[in-house]
């Protein structure tokens, strides 16, 4: 009977290190989680060279794929193409292996416009970002590092295209040298919105709060600046500068590429358990431990943001409880403190249990985009954040996620990601506004959020 077969390679406290050798192939994808910073993460996934690559953008959608014969597949709906390749994975006799969390699958991301495809919502924003909606590949194998046991593993499905030896030969091989072409920045990053436009922006927020369309929205500015080379270098000096335990760095066929360093889990899933851990409420570090310590201290005990992480926690639960077993949603934690590299944020935990692993990704598609990055109530407050950001999302507040064939399944909300769309670099920040939020301050987070990665961006590469 067919099986994955898995092969142990030395160890690697970082697959960040053995990408250059596969960045030559068609889409090579990194989930990075930064390990040595964050111990209790415990997974680094790579691949390439996908069997078949899912592109929607707007009304339009193809499944590619890439093995002989060549066959192009038009469809309106990706998310129910999605569903039936995550139906005939799970089904397969040798899915139920669970020694690695990815042991094949779909890997890639859903950008956060594609809530278009789970809601109907307005489409009145400028899309000016030249990346699809979604990009998810269905990868025949993968190096999966296990941190917690000092493992590296290379996974080979039964139907991957390529053998073990072409693989070994792949991991023997120089290291590809266009990546370490230079990367530049030609201009500092500037705002979509200045102070004046957010501030307008933010009173009409206010006003329907007041007016009972919402209880909390989530309102984001856009940072930009042109851009040339090879962003391998930019994603390896953000991810030294700012570590966070969902780093993704993905590479199309023409060199654009989304390079994230988020803090924030979405949902994750193994042994038909899902979990979300959603961000709301955060505090700058401070520059002495006593400083440190009393911002933390600070933002454990404020009122505002409890009631702004208790209103996305709700939120979870109504959309978890859409496809999770009845009775099984639960809060484990509430109010935890989650200390980065320079920000502090308030975390909790909900989870519930599904009846099947294919059970997984519609729970992931019914509760998308995370309520931690729209507000409450959801659509209403998507409707208005159409209605006042004058620029699309694209990848940012999204989520990176593989479907593995085993029905395990993790994925990211991107934020703090950088999107190099061929000419531009783009980067978001922002906040969720409510009734006692203060302009000035919520103004000033979205670059408290942004600051560490345009700052390091400029230091290092502005020309």
């Amino acid at each position: 009977m067919a099986e994955v077969k898995l092969i142990s390679l030395p160890y690697e406290s970082s697959l960040a290190t053995l990408f250059p050798k596969f960045s030559h192939l068609p889409y090579p994808t990194l989930l990075d989680s930064n390990h040595p910073h964050f111990k209790d993460t415990r997974f680094d996934i790579l691949s390439a060279a996908p069997l078949a690559m899912l592109e929607a953008q707007g009304a339009h959608c193809q499944l590619h794929w890439f093995v002989e014969p060549v066959v192009q597949i038009d469809a309106e709906q990706p998310l129910d193409i999605l569903t039936e390749l995550v139906a005939q994975m799970t089904c397969q006799p040798w899915a139920n292996d669970t020694q690695v969390p990815f042991n094949g699958g779909l890997l890639g991301y859903y950008g956060y416009e594609a809530g278009r495809y789970v809601e109907q919502l307005p489409q009145t924003v400028i899309e000016d970002v030249n990346l699809p909606t979604i990009l998810m590949g269905l990868y025949g194998w993968a190096i999966v590092t296990d941190h917690q046991q000092q493992q590296t593993q290379l996974v080979i499905t039964p139907w991957s295209q390529f053998d073990e030896q072409t693989l070994l030969d792949l991991l023997g091989q120089e290291d590809d040298q266009t990546l370490a072409q230079p990367f530049a920045l030609n201009a500092a990053f500037e705002a979509n919105m200045t102070a004046a436009e957010y501030a307008e922006r933010f009173q009409k927020v206010q006003d329907y709060i007041q007016a009972g369309d919402c209880y909390q929205v989530n309102l984001t500015q856009r940072f930009s600046a042109p851009y040339q080379g090879q962003t391998w270098q930019a994603y390896q000096a953000l991810k030294a500068a700012c570590p966070t335990p969902f780093g993704a760095y993905m590479v199309l066929p023409d060199g654009r590429a989304v390079l994230s360093h988020s803090p924030e889990r979405f949902i994750q899933s193994y042994d038909n358990r899902v979990e979300s851990k959603p961000i709301k409420g955060t505090r700058p570090r401070g520059e002495t431990p006593e400083q440190d310590k009393a911002l933390a201290d600070e933002l454990l005990n404020s009122e505002k943001d409890r009631a702004e992480n208790l209103m996305i926690v709700d939120l979870l639960r109504n959309d978890l409880g859409k496809n999770c077993l009845t009775g099984s949603i639960r809060v484990p934690k509430l109010f935890a403190l989650e200390s980065y590299a320079n920000v502090h944020h308030m975390v909790s935990t909900v989870e519930g249990r599904v009846a099947t692993p294919a059970d997984t990704i519609k729970v992931f598609q019914e509760s998308f985009p995370g309520g931690s990055i729209t507000g409450a109530p959801k659509v209403r407050a998507m409707q208005i954040i159409d209605e006042l950001e004058p620029h699309e999302r694209s990848v940012y507040c999204g989520s990176f996620v593989y479907f593995g064939a085993n029905g395990q399944m993790d994925s990211s909300i991107t934020i703090r990601t950088m999107i190099a769309d061929g000419e531009r670099m783009h980067c978001w920040a922002g906040g969720g506004l409510v009734a006692d939020s203060i302009c000035a301050e919520e103004y000033q987070e979205t670059f408290t959020k942004i600051g560490k990665l345009t700052h390091t961006l400029e230091t290092q590469f502005l020309k």
